[in-house]
């Protein structure tokens, strides 16, 4: 389930660096960008290993 986590910040930080550089798309990319970040806090706090 970590792992799915994990994963699933890095697609939409990937997702949201697309949106921010290349589309206009509004405040839809931010919310997927505070989404992962989000995400990875919650796995460091959690303290597993990748």
């Amino acid at each position: 389930m970590s792992n799915l986590l994990y994963a699933l910040a890095l697609i939409l930080i990937i997702f949201w660096a697309i949106g921010f550089f290349a589309y206009s798309v509004g405040s839809i990319i931010h919310i997927l960008l505070v989404i992962a970040v989000i995400a990875i806090l919650l796995r460091l706090i959690q303290g597993k290993k990748i």
